[in-house]
């Protein structure tokens, strides 16, 4: 699945010392499973890696993102997963100032009543829809 890039500053604190990071990053991870199997997280340097078995390519990109969007993460690898076959197209944005889900729903699917479908594809990462933060990346479903 490859690297990906996140804001280090920004995102949930979950763990204080980085030897205590993987274990708090798998625990929070398996909390609310997006569907993988077998997980093992391993941090180094504000680097997250993820091993395991993906029931979905969306469920992948999940994990990735509750990974990412924790504070001292900088970039998550996820090299070590079995992912199925490509699901429907998938983009990824970054919250900025200003920015809601119904704004991004507009901006992407022509009507800002369509945010649930931002918010359900993001329920590992967005709690609530009117909690969002600028640096957060979530995923906008777009098939």
């Amino acid at each position: 699945m490859g690297l990906f890039d996140f804001v280090k500053s920004v995102g949930n604190k979950i763990f204080n010392r980085d030897d205590e990071a993987a274990e708090k990053i798998q625990q929070h991870i398996e909390a609310d499973n997006p569907g993988i199997k077998d997980i093992k997280v391993a941090f180094n340097d504000g680097v997250v890696s993820i091993a395991g078995a993906a029931d979905s390519p969306e469920a992948m990109e999940k994990a990735v993102l509750m990974a990412g969007n924790i504070k001292g993460v900088g970039e998550v690898r996820a090299e070590a997963v079995k992912v199925p076959a490509a699901g429907p197209k998938t983009e990824y944005y970054v919250i900025e100032s200003g920015d809601t889900l119904s704004k991004l729903a507009k901006k992407y699917y022509g009507n800002a009543m369509d945010y649930p479908k931002i918010f359900e594809a993001n329920r590992e990462v967005i709690k609530d829809p009117d909690k969002i933060f600028v640096g957060q990346k979530i995923r906008i479903p777009l098939g």
